[in-house]
């Protein structure tokens, strides 16, 4: 990749909308000294996520545009782009809307790009499978793929054998988090679900694991936090005796998070695919054991097997049940698990971030 020395690297990102958590990472790239930052996002919002509006940063814009949406995936097109011809290197994250498309296809040829993204999810088959495989085959064009974890480095050493490939998760603030850590466990010790109440997210298995729990005689409850889809339905498979052991909180804005964490003693994201989820971050800043199914993409980064909590197959309840059964049943468990996640949250604050983009550009221009 040739891009010149210069006393700060000019970098440009291209992504979706402004979420809370790459933000972190980009306020902490703006304040590095190696780093010139400029961020153009396709979209001011997402209703799948309906974070509260925040003033955009001098280094931050949305581009004029629209999407259409197909599904779950959202095709945007932009208008007005700017002339990256001054930035040193182009990273995109996404590949599907045609603003991405055009300048892979085309800005590539003057400006080194790089593709950051998490694991892809498998083919589904059909006209948007197809799709799919012809919009991805356009990221042979990058210099190099930042790969969302380590489950998505081997996705996509597989895909694009000879690519440069890197591993760049998601770090995020977690200061918030890390801030009055009470005594764990309390009694009955509180297991937490942060996420859409959907199915892909698995809160169906955890519903059905904690209903064993309960009916094992076992002190607990179940704090759910998110939005709440499907929820309702799902209620109705457990027992009335189970609904009483479960507070459901409601979607909760980024800043109000760290408050029901604090409640937590136990972190559960029992997904049957993700492909990264920052709450396991935001789990371990805040010193939560953590357990994740294998198809979590945070899960082969952030959790150390019998440590700081563990990694379940996906979709196996029973295993699920059995892990949150011994923790419950071992309290002292739950305490060492739990200053085994504030310790290694240690090394994933966004400003560690900021140094592995500097760090891995820096190979890259070496």
């Amino acid at each position: 990749m040739n891009i010149k020395k210069l006393p700060k690297i000019k970098i440009t990102f291209y992504t979706i909308v402004p979420s809370p958590y790459q933000r972190d990472i980009f306020s902490a790239l703006s304040q590095h000294p190696a780093i010139d930052l400029k961020v153009f996002y396709l979209e001011p919002a997402c209703s799948d996520s309906p974070w509260p509006e925040k003033s955009l940063q001098p280094y931050e814009s949305i581009l004029p545009g629209f999407h259409l949406a197909w599904g779950l995936s959202r095709f945007h097109f932009n208008w007005h782009l700017p002339d990256m011809t001054e930035s040193d290197v182009i990273v995109l994250n996404g590949y599907m809307s045609i603003t991405s498309q055009l300048l892979l296809r085309f800005q590539a040829k003057q400006t080194p790009c790089i593709f950051w993204g998490e694991q892809m999810v498998g083919s589904s088959g059909g006209l948007k499978g197809n799709l799919q495989q012809t919009l991805a085959s356009v990221l042979e064009k990058c210099d190099a793929i930042a790969a969302i974890g380590s489950h998505a480095v081997q996705d996509y050493q597989q895909r694009f054998p000879g690519k440069p490939i890197f591993n760049i998760p998601y770090f995020c603030d977690l200061a918030a988090f890390s801030q009055e850590i009470p005594q764990r466990p309390r009694t009955p010790a509180t297991i937490l679900f942060c996420g859409q109440m959907i199915p892909r997210k698995g809160v169906d298995l955890l519903l059905s694991a904690f209903e064993q729990l309960i009916e094992m005689g076992l002190a607990a409850r179940l704090l759910l936090v998110g939005r709440e889809a499907d929820l309702p339905q799902m209620l109705t498979e457990v027992s009335e005796k189970t609904r009483q052991s479960i507070e459901y909180a409601g979607f909760q804005a980024p800043e109000d998070l760290p408050q029901f964490f604090r409640q937590a003693d136990i972190f559960v994201l029992p997904s049957r695919h993700d492909g990264w989820g920052v709450v396991v971050n935001q789990a371990i800043g805040a010193g939560l054991p953590v357990i994740c199914s294998d198809a979590v993409g945070a899960a082969n980064d952030l959790i150390d097997q019998g440590m700081n909590g563990y990694v379940f197959p996906n979709g196996d309840q029973a295993t699920l049940t059995q892990i949150l059964a011994d923790y419950l049943q071992n309290p002292s468990a739950i305490a060492v698990a739990s200053a085994a996640s504030l310790e290694k949250s240690i090394m994933w604050s966004a400003k560690a971030g900021a140094q592995n983009w500097v760090d891995t550009l820096h190979q890259l221009i070496e």
